[in-house]
């Protein structure tokens, strides 16, 4: 009788223990998930950042949630949103032939045209700040937060993937419109008012006016960056569509000459050294000869003051000295 009671009892524990089991394992296959989701709806950021946050659960749609600025606390963004993160610090977009500064990989310089036709290089950096305020992070993810652009690699990145996305987009719309303001303020001057050395190879006829140019190609670099910051603000807004980077400075760097006319200016440079020194030669030479003219007319009106010259010129210890003598001797003294 005892052993059917037990018999019994393991019996109706079973299913029991069954249905504990199959309840855990549906506790973990579900509850681990939504635990998980609802651990990722919060999200921070960083002192040097902001963020956009888009609509990403299964019923939701993909529009902007919210916008977090930067240096938050933990922020409830829903569950499975999609969160753009951009700098929010001042940036800057370097141009320059040194590899390990330049932006892109290798030389990055931009070749353009003085009006007398020399390509020249540009070096420079450009200083510029996003736009933080909601409505323009808003309407800057929607404009290009949505769309991929191409890196130095050949891959395509959002612009909110990290400094490779930020620099891609960059690239592909930001260094276009630069590239063009410098073409069109290069373009105005020539090349020795930038570059004065540029006058030693230009065509005789004209050396001596754009000798008195090159004196100013201080100033003249210096209106080209004033007359570059005045227009790329306009430029880059129109361009982008909004007004979505702030405080924009450009800073021209370096004007060079490319290698070819650089190495004709170091030969001219060589051949006016030649020059000097064998124009400072010959005017060593005629100031000698002067010198000497100057003495002999002295020995001429005075033939004494000559024999006294002659007699401080002989060696020490001499005593026998017969001037004109063919047989006289210079006997020194023992």
């Amino acid at each position: 009788m005892a052993t059917r009671e037990a018999s019994a009892l393991t019996g109706s524990r079973r299913p029991r223990r069954r249905t504990a089991i199959a309840i855990a394992v549906a506790l973990v296959l579900v509850g681990g998930p939504v635990l998980s989701a609802l651990l990722g709806g919060y999200e921070r950021t960083g002192g040097g950042e902001v963020a956009v946050v888009r609509n990403g659960g299964f019923f939701d749609d993909n529009k902007i949630r919210q916008v977090i600025g930067q240096g938050s606390g933990r922020t409830w963004v829903g569950l499975y949103s999609k969160v753009h993160r951009y700098p929010a610090q001042q940036r800057y977009y370097t141009i320059t032939s040194e590899a390990k500064k330049a932006e892109t990989s290798g030389v990055d310089v931009v070749t353009v045209p003085s009006s007398d036709g020399v390509n020249m290089g540009i070096e420079g950096t450009l200083y510029f700040t996003l736009n933080l305020e909601p409505a323009a992070l808003r309407a800057f993810d929607d404009k290009f937060g949505t769309r991929k652009f191409r890196g130095a690699g050949g891959e395509m990145y959002y612009p909110w993937e990290g400094d490779q996305g930020w620099l891609a987009f960059l690239d592909q719309i930001v260094r276009p419109v630069i590239d063009n303001d410098l073409r069109s303020q290069i373009n105005s001057f020539r090349c020795a008012e930038l570059v004065s050395s540029c006058a030693l190879v230009q065509n005789a006829s004209s050396q001596t006016r754009q000798g008195a140019q090159a004196q100013s190609n201080n100033a003249n670099i210096a209106k080209v960056q004033t007359a570059i910051n005045t227009s790329l603000a306009a430029d880059l807004r129109s361009t982008l569509g909004g007004n979505f980077l702030t405080n924009i400075r450009f800073n021209l760097v370096k004007v060079a000459l490319p290698d070819r006319v650089q190495e004709a200016v170091d030969r001219a440079q060589a051949a006016f050294a030649q020059v000097s020194e064998a124009q400072a030669r010959v005017a060593t030479a005629k100031a000698e000869a002067a010198a000497n003219k100057a003495r002999q007319d002295g020995y001429n009106k005075c033939p004494t003051c000559a024999r006294i010259e002659e007699l401080k010129a002989l060696p020490q210890g001499i005593t026998v000295y017969a001037p004109g003598n063919p047989n006289g001797a210079l006997l020194p003294n023992k």
